[in-house]
């Protein structure tokens, strides 16, 4: 109790209460991301209809957009070290609004590569510098149900941003447009969200950093009010090519989980982007509106998923991300292997559970990987580093998940697919015991 009579609260009930926050807000924040990002796949049907564009300038719409992506996440991880979580975030949230505004506006062809090119660049802001976030919040300890739990943002952004923004543009306002002016209003709230509540460390707050001596947790935490309420921006040297593989040369083990990413990655946005269109490839005889809730089971295995493997890596597997990461790839494989010869079946409920299992495995591997594997060997020092490199790699990986579907049938993009899958788990099980060097 402190000298004004009031009961103090300890260094670890407030870390406690900032862990909540900073978790909560990176959340939504992520979750927000998907509202923009996707406002363009809502929209594809009213663009068709209206005979906007053709199939095959979506496709490559698609194309530009990924690989604006990939270029962002390696640049923005390295910027988040440099300037801090909320300089980049609130920046990529900005560009993301704006860009689907402008969409929502022009109706020139030519002007949506440059906006999706921006958009791309945008989104790739958010999950390196928001997993920098759970990093320096949470210890090594309690990462991977962290992480796992953070995770379930994009699962849940993807599941929920069709659906709404497709509901706002063709049942309120009759008009395609209306998608990209819905995602621009969810990520402005977002914003405005993020920029009151966002600190970057709990130094920020008067604690002390998540990888110093802790023991002085219970401790009564002595609230001041005199660090303004903003990062500190690092300005003391200059940004570098360098920065960009920092985390790779860090520790060997980010270069490996990027190049397992790049393999893996492909699978889950042939599904996100390609769902309906690949269900009707296996049973044509359904509706264009049934074709497209079928993939929802991929999308709700996609939120159980994430929680359910970081919370078996922190306890089943003490801590060891690799070994989870190996049993979902090989479950995957299986799964992409039987898609052939359940599509041959007919049966609703059958392609539904197969795409619930390679929802489940896939966002999985998934989310160890470019979650909570990332954070693990990049260290809280380069959290966002790490990410951004494991993801930029993953999302070069991703263009193939875009063009495939469009070239070659579902079954040999399938068979593709699992064979990288498989090559991914034979890289991963020489390191079945790795942990991080340090923290």
């Amino acid at each position: 109790m402190g000298p004004d009579g009031r009961v103090r609260k300890t260094k670890r009930q407030v870390l406690r209460t900032w862990q909540l926050r900073i978790f909560a807000l990176s959340w939504l924040s992520y979750a927000a991301f998907y509202f923009p990002r996707n406002a363009f796949s809502a929209a594809k049907v009213g663009i068709l209809d209206d005979g906007f564009m053709s199939r095959q300038h979506l496709g490559i719409l698609d194309s530009g957009y990924l690989a604006a992506y990939a270029v962002g996440q390696f640049v923005w991880g390295a910027l988040a070290e440099r300037f801090g979580t909320r300089v980049v975030v609130a920046g990529g949230m900005a560009m993301a609004g704006v860009a689907a505004l402008f969409m929502g506006l022009i109706p020139a062809l030519w002007l949506f590569m440059p906006l999706m090119i921006v958009q791309g660049l945008a989104q790739s802001t958010g999950w390196s510098a928001l997993s920098k976030n759970i990093a320096s919040f949470f210890t090594i300890r309690t990462r991977g149900r962290a992480m796992g739990l953070f995770s379930t943002s994009y699962a849940f952004g993807g599941l929920v941003a069709v659906p709404i923004l497709s509901w706002v543009a063709y049942s309120i306002f009759h008009t395609w447009h209306a998608a990209f002016f819905a995602g621009a209003a969810v990520i402005f709230l977002a914003l405005a969200l993020f920029l009151v509540f966002q600190r970057n460390s709990p130094r920020e707050v008067g604690l002390p950093a998540i990888d110093d001596d802790l023991s002085g947790l219970d401790e009564p935490h002595e609230h001041r009010k005199t660090r303004a309420p903003v990062p500190v921006v690092k300005v003391a040297n200059r940004f570098s090519p360098h920065d960009l593989i920092a985390a790779a040369r860090n520790d060997a083990m980010v270069l490996r989980l990027g190049i397992v990413y790049f393999l893996i990655k492909p699978a889950r946005y042939a599904v996100l982007l390609w769902g309906p269109v690949l269900v009707l490839d296996a049973i044509p005889e359904l509706s264009a509106v049934t074709a497209s809730m079928v993939p929802i089971a991929f999308g709700i295995a996609g939120v159980i998923a994430p929680v359910a493997v970081g919370w078996t890596s922190d306890t089943l597997f003490h801590a060891r991300r690799i070994p989870p990461t190996v049993l979902s790839l090989g479950i995957l494989v299986i799964a992409l292997i039987l898609w052939s010869p359940a599509a041959h079946t007919k049966s609703i409920a059958l392609v539904c559970v197969l795409l619930g299992v390679v929802g489940l495995t896939a966002y999985g591997a998934d989310a160890m990987v470019s979650g909570v594997a990332a954070v693990d060997f990049g260290t809280s020092k380069y959290a966002a580093g790490a990410t951004g490199f494991i993801n930029g790699c993953g999302s070069i990986g991703a263009i193939m998940g875009g063009l495939l579907p469009g070239f070659l049938s579902t079954a040999t993009v399938f068979y593709v697919f699992a064979g990288a899958a498989a090559v991914a788990a034979l890289i991963l099980i020489p390191c079945w015991n790795k942990r991080p060097n340090s923290e």
